[in-house]
């Protein structure tokens, strides 16, 4: 067998090093903690309970800080047994302490329901006073919780949810990440990882070899289709019905409110891009014209444009180029960067069991771990560059504390797409040769359509699922592969063509069952993020600063209060102009490069 791209990255050996949270094996330590943390929220709920509207602001602040104690304990216990769990999903053993961990973070959650509930009854007039009195750095928090009070149930509804979430959508979550991580993908005598295969399908040069690595795919995924069916069905019931509870009015507001963004400016977002649906179309028919073929096929859309295979990157290069990029922005970026490395805080071996994709995990009173499968390509690359962009902003907003830390959504993915655009535009600079620099260019264009177009086809493709999911009842196997294509061709356009095996890719994606309506908000964090790194090409080291000031401040404040210090107006549709007309312009350069390079004659046709 020809010996594969993860045996040459040199990443086989980088796992992390998760001591900082708990030591291999200290489970009696971690359940002290957690039983600790009940005990304290059991205490508090004596202190507090029936007093949050009269508590002065020296008083809230104590209870707040308290909290954040307490949350801050369960969080680090639960990052730990997430993160063993996600570096090998086959260990029953991880599997069984990431349900303890949550079980006891659910009695937590039970014993501390009962502040925001009181807080959420208190009267607007009153809770402005009160939060103006407050310490600082609890105001963004308790501004924020006010924002689902239309949407709240009484105590004994709300404690009842908290406690069948256990056995509702966490432990469909957690089912499905196993059966995905669990796939094993079989072609040309190889059995490798879902996560591999995928990665195959963008670094294999021959079309043959890629349509064997698709066909794989589809194999793998055929068995149990119909069990991944079950849980996005259940998924999709469970949240119809929250939302009628609640009071959402359509199946993603719960989502745009945990975004703090209305529904219209989601849908303003999702349109602005759907109407600029011909640059993905023209950019596909630009990789079928580089790639000598009359059309696409889907396992073609991220194929390289290179007449060889790419060069394998090893991990050692991978990260020089990551670090000088960051330091190149912000020598205390490129400082923060280097710590993970040198400090074992990313995973990045490829092995079986795995979860699939990438992350970054922030923790409260520690700096984050992040994880991904390196295979060596230079998307990898980037892919570590976001990660560890993700990895910066937690650094950053660490300080705000457990309450506060997390950024919305919408604005999550800020740090991470920016450092992409930096590696990119760094690695891209000290190429001269056209062809190779055609090559970079077309895996960046690659990348802008995965974040951004093929992102709203996702998003496409649930509301068109939980549409159909509330009017018409359990959708099967052959529905949710209708409404995939369905979806997928109109954001692909005429350039490619789609394949049965194609049908059933919906059922691996994660996003779909752990956070319905997550997806638009990569394309969110893209567009807003080019605009700032155009700003940062014009303006230079002017726009570090009110960047750090953005990413420091985590959580604590609406996304569009963040971004006016940078600004931009998030209501301004020119916002999303900025970004998708940055995405046009590299296909425009693509254009005018590829006329320098000597194109395939239909190299790629078989």
């Amino acid at each position: 067998m020809a010996t594969t791209p993860k045996e040459l990255t040199g990443a086989q050996s980088v796992e992390w090093d998760l001591s900082d949270l708990y030591e291999e094996g200290d489970e009696a330590r971690l359940r002290s903690d957690l039983d600790e943390a009940v005990e304290a929220a059991t205490s508090f709920g004596e202190r507090f309970r029936g007093r949050i509207a009269e508590l002065t602001p020296t008083e809230l602040a104590d209870a707040l800080t308290e909290r954040e104690r307490i949350e801050s304990r369960v969080d680090r216990a639960r990052s730990y047994a997430d993160l063993r769990f996600s570096a090998d999903t086959s260990d029953e053993q991880r599997g069984a302490l990431v349900q303890l961990t949550l079980e006891r973070a659910k009695d937590v959650d039970q014993e501390l329901l009962f502040f925001d509930l009181e807080w959420l009854a208190v009267d607007d007039e009153r809770a402005d006073a009160a939060i103006g009195a407050t310490a600082e750095r609890y105001r963004g928090f308790l501004r924020a919780t006010r924002r689902y009070r239309p949407h709240v149930l009484s105590e004994p509804e709300e404690r009842l949810d908290t406690v069948k979430d256990l056995t509702g959508r966490s432990a469909w979550t957690r089912l499905h990440e196993q059966l995905v991580a669990e796939l094993r993908v079989q072609f040309d005598g190889e059995n490798v990882s879902l996560n591999e295969a995928l990665a195959r399908l963008m670094t294999s040069a021959g079309r043959d070899d890629r349509r064997r690595v698709a066909e794989g795919i589809g194999e793998a995924l055929a068995p149990g289709l119909r069990t991944r069916a079950y849980i996005l069905n259940t998924i999709a019931a469970e949240r119809a019905a929250e939302d009628r509870l609640r009071g959402y009015p359509t199946w993603i507001s719960a989502r745009n409110l945990a975004n703090r963004i209305s529904d219209d400016a989601a849908q303003h977002l999702v349109e602005a891009i759907v109407d600029r649906r011909d640059i993905a179309h023209r950019a596909f028919a630009l990789k079928a014209k580089l790639l000598g073929l009359p059309r696409l096929a889907d396992y073609d859309r991220y194929a390289p444009v290179a007449t060889v295979s790419p060069s394998v990157i090893p991990w050692d290069d991978a990260r020089d180029l990551v670090v000088d990029a960051f330091a190149s922005f912000s020598p205390r970026a490129g400082e923060i960067v280097e710590g993970f490395f040198d400090d074992r805080r990313i995973d990045a071996a490829v092995r079986d069991g795995k979860s699939v994709g990438a992350f970054c995990r922030s923790v409260a009173e520690r700096r984050p771990y992040v994880l991904l499968s390196y295979t060596g390509e230079p998307r990898s690359v980037l892919v570590l560059a976001h990660e560890l962009g993700h990895a910066l902003h937690g650094v950053l907003a660490n300080d705000r504390g457990v309450l506060s830390m997390r950024a919305p959504l919408t604005l999550a993915e800020t740090a991470s797409v920016f450092a992409e655009a930096l590696v990119f535009r760094s690695v891209y600079e000290r190429e001269h040769d056209p062809a190779a620099r055609l090559e970079l260019l077309s895996r960046r264009i690659d990348d802008s359509l995965g974040t951004v177009f093929r992102q709203i086809a996702y998003n496409r493709f649930e509301d068109a699922v939980h549409t159909a999911r509330r009017t018409d009842g359990e959708l099967s196997v052959e529905q949710f592969g209708g409404l995939w294509t369905e979806t997928s061709a109109r954001a692909n356009g005429p350039a490619v063509e789609l394949t049965d095996g194609f049908r059933s890719w919906w059922s691996f994606i994660p996003h779909f069952v752990f956070s319905p309506g997550y997806v638009y908000a990569y394309a969110f964090g893209y567009l807003f993020s080019m605009a700032v790194y155009q700003r940062y090409l014009r303006e230079g080291d002017a726009i570090v600063e009110p960047l750090f000031d953005l990413l420091g401040a985590g959580g604590s404040a609406p996304p569009a209060e963040l971004a006016q210090r940078l600004g931009f107006d998030l209501d301004d549709p020119g916002l999303w102009s900025q970004g998708l007309d940055a995405i046009d312009a590299l296909v425009d350069e693509a254009e005018a490069l590829s006329a320098e390079v000597d194109l395939p004659v239909s190299r790629d046709t078989v």
